[in-house]
C-alpha cells in the first residue's frame, strides 16, 4: 500500500514538466493496437483526420493503452491474461521499460495515471486467491513497483483515475489464469461491483448489481460530466435474455441502468467491448463487436440511436461524435452520420481507442 507521505511525495515530484508533449509525437487525437498484415503487431498513434501520426512495435497482440497526461509515452498492455507492458516513447518509438506481472499475478490489459503522471496503476489478478488488485509504478523511478492495493472486487479489468486520483475499478466478478487462456472460472459464483478507490486503499463507494443480474460482468469504464462514471457489462448468461449492458452511477447514490430496447439488448449478443462518453460528455457509446453494433445514449441511459457496423469495438471521443474502429481495418466518425476516416485493409484494430490528452 501506499502511504500518504509517500503518495504525496510523489504527486509534487510529477509537477515538474516533461522535456516533450504530445505535439513532437504528431499530436495524435488517440491510440490504438492492431494487428498488422504480415501478423505482427504496433500501437497506432492517429490524427483526428485518421491518419497515422507514429508506429511502434510490439511484442504480441496489445489490447488498450494508457496514455501519460503530458508526455508523448503510452504504455500498451498485452492482451488479458498477459504478462507483459510495454512502457514507449512514441516520439523515438523507443522502449523505455518493459514491466512483467509479479508471481502470481497477471495484468488485466488495462491502466491509468495518477500523481501528474507520475505513477503508472495496473489492474491486476492474484491468481491463487481471485482477488483484484491495482499495482503502482513509479515513472521517476525508471517504473520501478512501489506499491499494490486491492480493488475491493475479483477479476477486475479497466481501471480510469478520476478527480483528486480517486481509481475506479470494474470489477468483472469472475477469475481467470494464464494457464488456462480465454476461460472464465468460477462464473456460477459471480460478484461484479464498481469500486472507488483512494491512492492508499481505501474504499470509498462500491456498487453492486441486483442477485438477479449477477452474471453481468462490469468490464469497462468512462467518466462523463459531474462525476458520472458510465460502465459497460458483458452478461454471462443467456445472451437472449436482453439484459440491460450499460450502467450510469455517481457516487451516493444509486445506480441507473440502461433502458434498450429488447431487441437492440438481444442483437448485442450480452457483449459490451468498449464504452465513451462523447467530447460534450453528454451521450455515451457502448459497441459490440459481436453483435456488429454500436448502441448511443444520453447521460440518462436514454437509448438514442444504433449503428450498424462489422465488427465495431473501439470507441473515443471526437470533437464531434464518436471515433469507431473496427477488426477489419476501418476508422469511421460517428456524429450526425457515419463518415470513413481511413481504411487499413488487413490491419485488424484491437478493442480499444485511448484519448490523448489535449
Amino acid at each position: 500500500m501506499l502511504g500518504r507521505r509517500g503518495f504525496l511525495a510523489s504527486l509534487a515530484a510529477g509537477a515538474i514538466a516533461p522535456r516533450l508533449s504530445w505535439a513532437d509525437a504528431g499530436a495524435p487525437a488517440i491510440l490504438g493496437a492492431a494487428r498488422e498484415p504480415d501478423g505482427s503487431y504496433a500501437l497506432f498513434g492517429i490524427g483526428a483526420d485518421g491518419s497515422d501520426r507514429f508506429r511502434v512495435a510490439l511484442p504480441a497482440r496489445g489490447h488498450a493503452g494508457a496514455a501519460h497526461p503530458t508526455a508523448p509515452e503510452a504504455v500498451a498492455f498485452a492482451r488479458s491474461p498477459g504478462t507483459f507492458a510495454v512502457v514507449l516513447n512514441c516520439v523515438t518509438g523507443e522502449v523505455i521499460a518493459r514491466l512483467t506481472a509479479p508471481q502470481g499475478r497477471h495484468f488485466y490489459g488495462h491502466g491509468t495515471f495518477i500523481a501528474n503522471g507520475d505513477i503508472l496503476c495496473t489492474s491486476e489478478n492474484d491468481y491463487t486467491t481471485g482477488q483484484g488488485r491495482i499495482g503502482m509504478w513509479s515513472r521517476r523511478e525508471n517504473w520501478r513497483r512501489i506499491a499494490e492495493i486491492a480493488t475491493h472486487g475479483v477479476g477486475p479489468h479497466e481501471i480510469k483515475s478520476m478527480a483528486d486520483d480517486i481509481l475506479v475499478a470494474a470489477n468483472g466478478g469472475y477469475r481467470s489464469d494464464p494457464a488456462r487462456p480465454g476461460e472464465k472460472l468460477d462464473v456460477d459464483r459471480m460478484q461484479p461491483n464498481l469500486s472507488y478507490v483512494s491512492p492508499d486503499g481505501q474504499l470509498l463507494d462500491q456498487v453492486e448489481l441486483e442477485p438477479a443480474l449477477r452474471q453481468n460482468s462490469i468490464r469497462h469504464i468512462s467518466f462523463g460530466r459531474d462525476g458520472l462514471v458510465a460502465f459497460g457489462m458483458q452478461w454471462q448468461g443467456d445472451p437472449a435474455d436482453g439484459v440491460p449492458l450499460l450502467g450510469l452511477h455517481r457516487r451516493g447514490q444509486a445506480a441507473i441502468l440502461d433502458a434498450m430496447p429488447i431487441h437492440e439488448a438481444i442483437a448485442m449478443q450480452g457483449y459490451v467491448g468498449s464504452v465513451a462518453f462523447d467530447a460534450t460528455r453528454k451521450s455515451v457509446a457502448i459497441s459490440s463487436p459481436r453483435g456488429g453494433r454500436v448502441q448511443i445514449f444520453d447521460d440518462q441511459g436514454t437509448h438514442l440511436h444504433s449503428i450498424l457496423r462489422e465488427d465495431v469495438c473501439g470507441i473515443a471521443p471526437a470533437d464531434h461524435g464518436f471515433f469507431l474502429s473496427d477488426g477489419l481495418g476501418g476508422l469511421i466518425l460517428a456524429d450526425s452520420s457515419l463518415r470513413p476516416l481511413a481504411k487499413h485493409d488487413r490491419r485488424a484494430w484491437d478493442h480499444h481507442l485511448v484519448p490523448v490528452p489535449i
